[in-house]
């Protein structure tokens, strides 16, 4: 991998523009990284495919409920049935069972329900209506928590929950909190919310026996109440997601204009698989060595909720395996009619490149949209120099340029969906701590297909002979991007 020092006039590279304060210092590191001023872990590899080992005799797929896993014969009624309207029953069993294998510790779990939630003011409405409920506890994971107009309102409302006796833990990163004023999180400390700053910046933060991990991230989204409801996706508590159109500016506090949101997808879910969930916030929050969280009812006893079956996947910069990655590549291999992917940070390895033009070449329609404009000039390029090689396999590419496009979805022959915070890039399937939901359900991947037909609708195609006449300061900007994929 190359990542060779450059001159201070490519700085800029790993600077996004001034709309995204944060995520400039988070580029500052990836340049440091680079350059290898910053002492980091041996570098990362992602596993190579072609030596994952097939299951030898492909078991029936199991699910479970609250209670347990289910019969066999339930198991391949519930196969059929997700399998009766889009292809073969026999691939989608041999993806699942690769996937179970892959993810020996994270089941199918029936009996949720999903909501889909569409951009910032959505999600924060519905986080909003639940954490009023909460009654036990709100345990919240975050990349970004910004001291905005949003932020204030979550943190006054955490607060008041604290005060009335709901215990409030918080997990927050380093990196992506580098602007966010002290003294923010001090009153949140103060009115007794436990807060737990991931891999902090500051050596001198570091608890017992921690590594100074500084390119390794937490960039996970989750918000869970009472054990019971859970929140993921790809919104941070920002601004920038306050509006889902740049069709709708906005104004600050002092009447000044914005730019307006940026468009991206959330999931809220209800049922046995937030135990799931549950497990990935106690894990991270035992790994940074978090203070003793205080006893409560973190594992309540659940009831059905819904006819969603869900998987909870979680990956971290210390798995061998990139558990997201290979469930994501094999859905891919496995997939006969169509392929629908919205993706923010797209800077695809080798091999996801490979099982993308491959099920295009053998007759899968794939669709993937993209941003069209981006806060992150290296990564919107990078990704850009691999479009000449997509093209060419039959991929279908689009760009929505009228919104920066945050969102991370996916779904596959209309029964397997994905939503999450895991971008398609080195970055999320090697040095973050990632977290998605896979969603086997006809019914709701018909939703996402529905909002990725809106998306497509609103961006434009990259016609490929058009797209091979870009101009040469094109072609030498994604070059010069490319050099330094790995860490963006």
């Amino acid at each position: 991998m190359q990542s060779a020092c450059v001159t201070a006039n490519a700085f800029s590279l790993y600077v996004g523009p001034t709309g995204s304060r944060t995520l400039n210092f988070a580029g500052v590191l990836r340049f440091l990284a680079a350059c290898g001023i910053l002492p980091l872990t041996a570098c990362a590899t992602l596993p190579d495919t072609s030596r994952i080992d097939q299951p030898a005799r492909v078991e029936p797929v199991k699910f479970e409920t609250m209670r347990g896993p289910v019969p066999q014969g339930t198991s391949t009624a519930i196969l059929k049935n997700l399998k009766s309207e889009s292809g073969s029953r026999d691939i989608l069993q041999k993806h699942l069972a690769l996937e179970e294998a892959i993810n020996r510790d994270s089941p199918l779990v029936l009996g949720n329900r999903a909501v889909l939630l569409q951009d910032g003011p959505a999600t924060y409405e519905a986080m909003f209506a639940a954490i009023r409920k909460a009654r036990d506890h709100i345990n919240l994971e975050t990349y970004i928590f910004e001291d905005g107009e949003i932020g204030s309102r979550f943190a006054a409302l955490l607060l008041e929950k604290q005060a009335a006796g709901v215990q409030v833990n918080l997990i927050y990163d380093s990196v992506g909190n580098l602007t966010t004023p002290t003294e923010f999180f001090e009153r949140l400390r103060a009115g007794g919310i436990q807060l737990l700053e991931f891999n902090p910046i500051n050596p001198a933060k570091l608890r017992k026996k921690e590594e100074w991990l500084l390119n390794n991230r937490d960039h996970r989204k989750l918000l869970i109440i009472d054990g019971k409801t859970a929140f993921l996706g790809g919104i941070n508590i920002s601004e920038s997601y306050s509006s889902g159109s740049l069709s709708s500016p906005r104004k600050s506090r002092k009447g000044a204009p914005q730019e307006a949101g940026w468009r991206d997808t959330h999931l809220q879910i209800e049922g046995p698989v937030v135990a799931e969930l549950q497990k990935y916030f106690l894990d991270t929050w035992a790994r940074q060595h978090g203070p003793e969280p205080a006893s409560r009812i973190y594992f309540p006893p659940l009831v059905q909720r819904g006819d969603e079956i869900i998987r909870a996947i979680g990956s971290t910069a210390e798995d061998d395996d990139s558990p997201i990655y290979l469930t994501l590549l094999s859905a891919i291999d496995h997939a006969e009619r169509n392929i629908h992917i919205t993706n923010a940070y797209f800077v695809p390895d080798p091999q996801l490149r490979q099982a993308l033009a491959g099920a295009a070449q053998r007759g899968v329609d794939v669709q993937i949209v993209l941003p069209g404009r981006t806060d992150s000039w290296a990564v919107f390029h990078a990704g850009r120099s691999h479009y000449d090689e997509l093209l060419d396999a039959g991929v279908k590419l689009y760009e929505r340029g009228d919104t920066i496009l945050h969102a991370k979805t996916a779904s596959v022959d209309g029964v397997w969906s994905t939503v999450g915070s895991t971008n398609l890039d080195w970055r999320s399937f090697l040095h973050n701590d990632e977290l998605n939901a896979i969603i086997l359900s006809a019914d709701f991947a018909r939703q996402m297909d529905a909002m990725f037909a809106r998306d497509r609708a609103a961006a434009k195609a990259i016609e490929p002979e058009e797209w091979k006449r870009r101009s040469p300061l094109l072609r030498i900007q994604e070059w010069l991007a490319r050099r330094f994929e790995y860490w963006l």
